[in-house]
């Protein structure tokens, strides 16, 4: 693990009340990490974000995620359902997010964290890696992605030919 990495894990891991405990987790791929202190995280619908990104392929979504949230950090929670992208932010922000359509989680809810080098799937990983210790997006930038998701088109989703 090169120093960023090392950085990257200890800042995620020192969210967690007993941070070897989160190093622990880590290790094996996803910790369990309170939000509100390090940082909040704003719970995005796909359909929303991959409006706004105009697509729902991993690669472009990514390179979306890069451009409209420089600095950021965002989990895309692929299990399940639903499908979920996690937009990290500055703590604090969930006593003033009122975005409709993506919810600002409660501080202390506790959030499924992929290690920093987890970027596909299966499972939970990074749509957009953190790249320092403390990488969240901008609150505004992540309420405006959400504003231009739900004025947007939904893609159509992508199909697959079946041969018999």
């Amino acid at each position: 693990m090169n120093q960023t990495t090392r950085a990257i894990t200890d800042w995620l891991a020192s969210a967690h009340p007993v941070p070897a405990q989160a190093q622990r987790e880590f290790a094996v791929g996803i910790a369990l990490v309170p939000t509100g202190e390090k940082f909040d995280a704003i719970r995005l619908p796909a359909p929303i974000l991959h409006a706004a990104a105009r697509t729902e392929d991993p690669d472009a979504v990514a390179a979306f995620l890069a451009k409209t949230l420089p600095g950021g950090a965002v989990i895309h929670d692929a299990y399940g359902v639903g499908v979920w992208y996690y937009a990290l932010v500055p703590p604090g922000t969930y006593a003033n997010w009122q975005a409709p359509d993506a919810e600002c989680l409660r501080p202390g809810t506790w959030l499924g964290v992929p290690r920093p080098d987890l970027t596909a799937r299966p499972g939970p990983h990074w749509a957009l890696p953190p790249h320092t210790a403390g990488s969240v997006c901008a609150a505004k930038a992540v309420a405006d992605l959400v504003a231009l998701g739900q004025s947007s088109p939904r893609p159509t989703p992508t199909t697959v030919e079946r041969t018999s």
